[in-house]
């Protein structure tokens, strides 16, 4: 295979890790509601689990308030159990044929715990990269081993992984960055 192939395989699987920690995130609660926080809560209806976002709208249509509204009126009641049974610190609270969650007010200790999460988010998502430079890595020497590629080549390869796997851990942590100062704004 040759080094170019090699690179960009290692980029894509790069840019996925980037992507997914990015998708994390969204999960990490803030001062602020958003719909992401509760779109992949997991609700027991028709006789299977399915993710929330297949069976309502989710809007905020305030800042520290969300709409959960079924699409259909018979699923109102599991997605209730649902949300609580998420144990999110979140109480939902049933409208008619809508769910209203208001969100609290985050303490400074539980904007600490969301910090952590999502410290713990990045580190797993860099881990993630550092195993594809890995793999990349080692996919050139095997291929300089088969005398696939010179020496030159797989050494130039390697440093090129490395700036690649810089690169992605950055934005990472740039991400981190982010979403640390959304979580600490009060």
């Amino acid at each position: 295979m040759p080094v170019d192939d090699i690179l960009l395989e290692a980029e894509e699987k790069m840019i996925k890790s980037v992507e997914h920690v990015q998708t994390e995130f969204t999960g990490v609660r803030t001062g602020k509601a958003s719909p992401a926080l509760v779109e992949n809560v997991m609700i027991d209806a028709y006789g299977s689990q399915m993710r929330l976002k297949e069976l309502a709208g989710i809007t905020a249509p305030e800042n520290r308030m969300l709409v959960v509204q079924p699409w259909d009126a018979t699923t109102l009641d599991p997605i209730d159990k649902g949300l609580q049974k998420a144990n999110m610190g979140l109480n939902p609270m049933k409208d008619g044929k809508i769910i209203r969650i208001v969100m609290p007010e985050l303490s400074e200790e539980r904007r600490q715990e969301f910090v952590k999460i999502a410290r713990k988010m990045a580190e797993d998502g860099r881990v993630a990269t550092r195993h594809v430079r890995r793999d990349a890595i080692q996919q050139l020497k095997d291929e300089a081993k088969a005398r696939e590629i010179t020496e030159d080549d797989k050494a130039k390869g390697e440093k090129d992984v490395q700036k690649l796997t810089n690169d992605h851990i950055k934005q990472i942590d740039d991400h981190l960055a982010h979403k640390e100062e959304e979580i600490m704004t009060v």
